[in-house]
């Protein structure tokens, strides 16, 4: 048997390969095993997939499972987003749920995200529970199933309608009265994924001016990725030039990420975007509370945290932290740099949607297009420049390990100031720049993540940082 690891936001593998129906029935077992072990297994647990290919079939036979341990399942009728499932959750009390997806991977990727009764990305320590069960249960001879057919003449099995609940509640999230007196133009991209109709139609029913694109469902998601970047979003950046729009906004694969476009075709990174939605947040809607980001992320959340007196909370990388700092409440807004966000009133998950309709609420609210809001800002609170780079070294944890222990003096023509060992290594370099190096969870890669003052800094780092690997001959 292939292992079965749960990463920063789920487990993900290859269909056919890793991801089978053996395994997808002992991970089944494992959170229903785990469900019994700490006394939920009198309360429902939701089951819900995205568009990829089997994604429903994989979904009934968890149910199978789950219906055999004698645990109530709760069948989503169709496609739906991971924030709507997970909003599922505390809607209708349910222990937790399990959702079929591999986000925002390969078409030929899927996966499994356990999210428990708070509504939010489980944590390390339950994660360590499951991955402990699904060794055992490995073990065993056979998991047990029961057709679907028997499981809803039991009355354990019942298909629910949830687009309806998770819609009426964005509604009390959005100010969907702002954006009917104004004048939008905006294109939504679906990418062919869980997030369908529900940006575009929620847009419309405010009577913003939305054009919808890539929302028909695609396994193959259109021969592209299913995430909202820069080098995937061409299809919407070519829509919103040749239309004329306001704004070109984004949903991956299930529609927990967000992906912003401005008018120029311009792609707006999400460590802007987060910077945006603070902006929002404080000086439209006068909300308040602790500002949460991860080590990865920009500082010039900081920086705005400091002017408008806020706490600043830092977590490791995963927006599991996140989620754990919203459960303590008093959050304003949580988000990470890889396009994850939620905000104060809202379940402790990301939520591309919600983020989606704050940004046209935001350029509503303000009349502004959204690329001059950011320059406003820039202004007030200074620009700082960002990037990533995924370096491949097939001995990256030894390589890390000994960057950990033995620290560079400079990086580049930057003095190292300071060192951060939450998460891999951060150094904190003279004049407010700084480098993150940290293992990939699923792949021989070390992540690095750099951000300068300026652009001739950044590139600096940049050099410098490919002159390590080029060192050791990667």
């Amino acid at each position: 048997m292939t292992a079965i690891r749960f990463g920063t936001d789920g487990w993900r593998d290859i269909v056919a390969d890793g991801f089978t129906m053996e395994n997808v029935r002992i991970v089944a077992q494992a959170i229903a095993s785990y469900t019994k072990e700490i006394g939920q297994q009198d309360q429902p647990i939701l089951v819900g997939h995205d568009t990829r290919f089997l994604g429903r079939r994989f979904a009934e036979e968890i149910v199978s499972v789950l219906v055999a341990n004698k645990i109530r399942s709760y069948l989503v009728n169709e496609a739906a987003p991971t924030p709507a499932v997970a909003f599922g959750v505390k809607h209708f009390a349910a222990s937790g749920a399990i959702m079929v997806t591999a986000s925002h991977n390969p078409p030929e990727y899927n996966g499994i995200k356990y999210i428990p009764e708070y509504a939010g990305p489980a944590t390390p320590e339950i994660t360590a529970r499951l991955e402990a069960w699904i060794n055992e249960i490995a073990s065993a001879e056979k998991v047990p199933t029961v057709s679907l057919a028997d499981a809803a003449s039991d009355g354990l099995l019942q298909v629910i309608v949830l687009r309806p609940h998770y819609e009426a509640h964005l509604r009390r999230m959005v100010n969907l009265d702002i954006l009917r007196g104004a004048s939008l133009h905006v294109v939504v991209d679906a990418m062919h994924g869980a997030g369908m109709g529900y940006v575009s139609s929620l847009l419309a029913e405010a009577g913003v001016k939305t054009a919808a694109i890539r929302e028909t469902p695609d396994a193959a998601f259109g021969g592209d990725l299913p995430e909202p970047n820069d080098r995937h979003l061409g299809l919407l950046k070519k829509e919103v030039l040749e239309r004329k729009a306001t704004l070109g906004l984004a949903n991956d694969g299930d529609a927990d990420r967000f992906g912003v476009v401005d008018r120029f075709g311009q792609y707006i990174p999400p460590n802007d975007v987060l910077v945006l939605l603070t902006h929002h947040l404080v000086k439209n809607r006068k909300l308040t509370g602790r500002i949460v980001r991860t080590v990865a992320t920009t500082h010039l959340l900081d920086r705005m945290a400091e002017h408008y007196g806020l706490e600043l909370v830092e977590t490791p990388v995963g927006f599991k932290y996140i989620g754990e700092q919203m459960r303590k409440g008093d959050v304003l807004i949580g988000g990470e740099e890889s396009g994850g966000a939620s905000i104060l009133g809202h379940i402790p998950e990301k939520d591309g949607v919600l983020i989606n309709l704050l940004l046209a609420e935001l350029v509503a609210h303000e009349n502004k297009e959204i690329d001059q809001i950011l320059r406003e800002l820039y202004d007030q609170f200074g620009e700082l420049f960002h990037t990533r780079l995924d370096m491949r070294l097939a001995e990256k944890d030894k390589w890390i390990s000994q960057m950990v222990t033995t620290p560079p003096a400079r990086v580049g023509p930057y003095a190292v100031q300071g060192i951060n060992r939450m998460d891999g290594i951060k150094l904190l370099l003279e004049e407010g720049h700084w480098v993150l190096i940290r293992p990939s969870g699923t792949e021989p890669l070390v992540r690095i993540y750099c951000e300068a003052t300026n652009a001739t800094a950044l590139s600096r780092l940049q050099e410098a940082i490919q002159d390590w690997f080029s060192e050791i001959n990667v």
